[in-house]
């Protein structure tokens, strides 16, 4: 089978398996959005590309802001990148140079969620009174465990669980005369998941009676005004 066709296999599982879940909880993302929360998402390396998928996106909610840390991220060193993730406390002096409120929500996303980063990022933003949520595989969860100082995983530190299903290792084809399993699924799948969240927070946030704050494309002609009065609502909580 080929890539595209596993991946829409497994969206179409995933579909099935997780769409009352986000359903729910796009609920609870919706009235913390009505209240002036804001979305923070988090991630390291390939999960940090994930996170800023959604930020400042044509079509796409406006209050998502990506917590940057530099560091963590493929640009500044992937080796590095790697290490960094796996420092515990590595990220607490950054994430208190965040604006990180009670009210808010923030997704930590992670694939094998064993790493002391993204489980320092869900416990400090608990800590702060945000609603957690972690996207990771729990494939990982039986035979590879933390490396976090306490013990703990990503998914025993989070209010609520995504599970990606990715196989542990992140392929998903191996062939003949080639010595190893490959192609990642990680990075589609995540993609895929974090929208279909989003996607579900706009029609909860209609539900709730109010107009769900949404990008339109500056490729399209009239809309600077649109989006310029989104930017000026959110620009005290989000550097647009």
């Amino acid at each position: 089978m080929s890539y595209l066709l596993q991946a829409a296999e497994r969206l179409e599982r995933l579909d099935r398996d997780t769409g009352e879940q986000l359903n729910s909880i796009s609920r609870e993302i919706a009235h913390r959005l009505k209240n002036k929360g804001v979305i923070h998402v988090f991630g390291c390396g390939h999960s940090g590309l994930i996170a800023q998928e959604p930020y400042y996106r044509a079509g796409g909610l406006v209050p998502v802001r990506p917590i940057l840390v530099e560091p963590l991220m493929l640009h500044k060193g992937a080796v590095k990148s790697s290490q960094y993730e796996k420092q515990p406390g590595f990220i607490q002096s950054y994430l208190e140079k965040e604006d990180i409120r009670e009210g808010d929500v923030f997704l930590v996303i992670s694939t094998s969620g064993r790493n002391p980063a993204p489980i320092d990022a869900a416990i400090y933003a608990r800590e702060k009174g945000a609603y957690v949520i972690g996207m990771l595989s729990m494939d990982y969860a039986d035979n590879f465990p933390s490396r976090h100082p306490s013990g703990k995983r990503l998914e025993e530190v989070v209010e609520e669980v995504v599970d990606t299903q990715i196989r542990a290792g992140d392929t998903s084809q191996e062939a003949e005369g080639v010595s190893q399993a490959f192609a990642p699924m990680s990075s589609v799948i995540g993609t895929a998941l974090l929208q279909s969240l989003l996607a579900q927070v706009i029609l909860s946030y209609r539900d709730l009676g109010e107009t769900p704050p949404i990008f339109l494309s500056g490729n399209l002609e009239g809309v600077q005004e649109h989006n310029s009065e989104l930017v000026e609502t959110y620009k005290d909580r989000i550097s647009f």
